[in-house]
């Protein structure tokens, strides 16, 4: 089974390498790299170009102009030709059983898309000590992710392409990725959950508690603009989802 994993990069190259040695360390070897560079300002696309002159399966391009992350994810999204659909930004990395274990648990719970639990890490690489949607089980609808009963890292899901017509990502500014899982479970399906953790989300440049906030900001805005709720629809969620937010219900220490 050939995965398509998705990768936008923009001045990455400090991380890059690190992402890339998780994925050639995946013991499901059937995989290509579409990697689109948002115009670094930095080393990132010569790094990607090296790498990419040394292992074919790399599928690197670049934006012509600055585009935004949701058009540069969606640029790879539509290069791809894998059976599947994997995510993983370029400061985040995976652990060598991600593929083949995650793959094994969709084909045998025939699951259109599916996610794990993952680890935080600091931007030095250290394990900050949590692990988030550790306390989940079964599967979530779109209703269910509305209320953010699942955070659904965008470096843990996987979605089986041809169970859905339209892969790509809203265009907005932030939480593209949870605007998409919406999109994808608005037509019916429900998210799967592989309760093992098999990766690793960096936190760069801010505390978690300040990721915090910024994230209820965007959950708010794709409440409002993309799945245009009303006033009142968006209160009664997003208040679902503040709780959780505060008593960490999804998360639990190492």
């Amino acid at each position: 089974m050939l995965v398509s994993i998705i990768t936008p990069s923009y001045n990455s190259e400090k991380f890059i390498v690190e992402t890339y040695q998780s994925i050639i360390a995946q013991t499901h070897q059937q995989w290509e790299w579409l990697i689109t560079d948002d115009c670094s300002t930095d080393d990132s696309w010569a790094l990607i170009c090296e790498l990419a002159q040394n292992d074919n399966r790399i599928k690197p391009q670049q934006n012509s102009v600055n585009s935004g992350a949701p058009t540069t994810r969606n640029n790879s999204i539509a290069r791809a030709k894998g059976e599947y659909i994997a995510f993983l930004d370029s400061d985040d990395v995976w652990l060598p059983e991600k593929l083949a274990q995650h793959l094994a648990f969709m084909v045998k719970h025939n699951s259109s898309i599916s996610f794990t639990p993952y680890y935080l890490i600091s931007e030095q690489s250290a394990e900050l000590g949590f692990v988030i949607d550790s306390k989940l089980k079964d599967s979530f609808s779109y209703q269910d992710m509305l209320r953010k009963k699942a955070t659904m890292g965008c470096c843990t899901v996987i979605v089986k392409k041809a169970a859905f017509t339209d892969l790509t990502m809203p265009l907005v500014q932030a939480g593209q990725d949870y605007a998409l899982w919406l999109k994808l479970l608005k037509t019916g399906v429900s998210a799967d959950i592989f309760t093992v953790p098999l990766s690793k989300y960096r936190l760069v440049g801010g505390s978690l508690s300040s990721n915090k906030v910024n994230k209820a900001k965007k959950t708010w805005f794709i409440y409002r603009e993309v799945e245009q709720l009303n006033l009142v629809k968006s209160a009664v969620v997003f208040c679902h989802y503040a709780i959780r937010a505060f008593f960490k219900l999804n998360q639990s220490k190492l």
